[in-house]
């Protein structure tokens, strides 16, 4: 199994607003027939104010969502206006270790 998870860190006073803006990306997904995946929002502690996370049977599987996101002009200006709003990004990916 492979899982990405991005970690959204908001310019001052923008968390708001980059959670809205993953919530439209996440419906874009949807649009596109690919899984929602998971919206997580910093309740305490430091780190980031969202991330997002989700899971694929493969890495066949995780090839095929990031082709259909870079394919996506809706989702490549949904990416455009995020990073508007945030101070820093990043992208993780794992495997889980069976």
């Amino acid at each position: 199994m492979i899982v990405e998870t991005t970690n959204y860190f908001a310019r001052d006073g923008q968390a708001a607003q980059v959670l809205a803006q993953r919530r439209k990306a996440t419906e874009i997904r949807k649009r596109l027939g690919l899984d929602p995946g998971r919206i997580l929002v910093r309740i305490e502690g430091g780190g980031p104010d969202v991330c997002w996370q989700c899971s694929f049977a493969s890495r066949q599987d995780y090839e095929a969502d990031m082709s259909a996101r870079s394919g996506s002009q809706a989702f490549a200006d949904a990416r455009k206006a995020m990073h508007l709003l945030l101070e820093r990004f990043e992208r993780h990916v794992y495997q889980t270790d069976d």
